[in-house]
């Protein structure tokens, strides 16, 4: 393939991405993640990935692409703004991330990869891929700082110098070859606004997080039928998720509501106070969180890390 095509190709791909909605794409030549395997192996060496056994399957996959897509040659990074000013409307509520307000953006971004896809394969032939978002392993922070979609910040997060980190990372992986962005530099510099906020020390360093620590894995990812005592009144009233480490990035000065109408909250959800939360019942749940990333907690789950906040 002459360069020209390439370029030709990689351009149309992006001026496509913007059009669905992504506020950015950009390229990585599909390889393996040599620097990325020790990180990863020290971090669940250190048991850093607390009770999320997943993370210790499929190493192999999470390192080298061409494991998931047989013959990838791009890994094409995709990012998502989900920021929203909105708040709920009672201060002293238990909290919920900005990411879950509204509809799982597993299915919403999911459903702006696969158009992409057919587009590709519609307007230059026969490529073959898949889509992630989140849900298979792959390495979307690693893929993201390569191909210059950002930075990592010292809370682990991508971080966008136009746009913040309130953003989904997606990736399309595909047998086609692309022209390659590169990385950019890291710009935080001395800052440790994140490190100082945390309320349960879970970055330990920059750059690396406990996850057994991170408010986001005990409310999430943490399915123990009690929270652990020792993570009491260091919550943050946080019920789902947590932001804190975002929040007071300098950086997220620049972020900008989204405009995708599937992220808008459900009616009654900002609206309900404390009272109303520590009453909740199933009925409730499940007309609140009918579509949305919070039913990762299931009722009970959600329950249990309300009645944490409130004892």
């Amino acid at each position: 393939m002459s360069n020209l095509l390439k370029v030709a190709r990689t351009q149309l791909i992006k001026q496509k991405a913007s059009e669905l909605g992504f506020f950015h794409c950009s390229i990585s030549q599909v390889e393996f993640l040599e620097q990325e395997a020790k990180q990863l192996e020290d971090w669940l060496i250190k048991t850093y990935h607390g009770k999320m056994a997943y993370m210790e399957n499929h190493f192999d996959k999470r390192l080298n692409p061409g494991l998931l897509v047989e013959d990838s040659k791009s890994v094409i990074t995709l990012l998502f703004n989900y920021y929203t000013d909105n708040q709920q409307l009672d201060l002293t509520a238990p909290k919920i991330s900005k990411y879950a307000h509204g509809e799982d953006y597993h299915f919403v971004v999911k459903d702006k990869l696969k158009l992409l896809l057919e587009f590709i394969q519609t307007a230059i032939g026969e490529v073959h891929g898949r889509a992630f978002v989140d849900s298979a392993p792959v390495m979307d922070k690693a893929w993201a700082k390569k191909s210059g979609a950002g930075w990592m910040g010292k809370h682990s997060n991508i971080i966008n110098k136009q746009n913040g980190s309130f953003f989904f990372i997606a990736e399309l992986i595909i047998d086609l070859d692309l022209e390659a962005d590169g990385p950019i530099k890291d710009y935080c510099g001395t800052c440790t606004k994140c490190i100082d906020a945390c309320p349960t020390d879970a970055i330990v360093q920059p750059y690396v997080v406990d996850g057994s620590k991170c408010i986001s894995y005990l409310t999430i990812e943490l399915k123990d039928a009690l929270l652990p005592s020792e993570f009491r009144n260091k919550m943050d009233n946080w019920m789902f998720g947590c932001d804190i480490c975002q929040d007071v990035c300098p950086w997220n000065r620049f972020s900008k509501p989204n405009n995708e109408p599937r992220f808008e909250p459900h009616k009654d959800l900002l609206k309900l106070q404390r009272h109303e939360w520590t009453e909740l019942t199933e009925e409730l749940f499940q007309e609140l969180f009918k579509i949305s990333p919070v039913k990762r907690t299931k009722y009970e789950g959600l329950k249990r890390n309300i009645q944490f906040l409130v004892d």
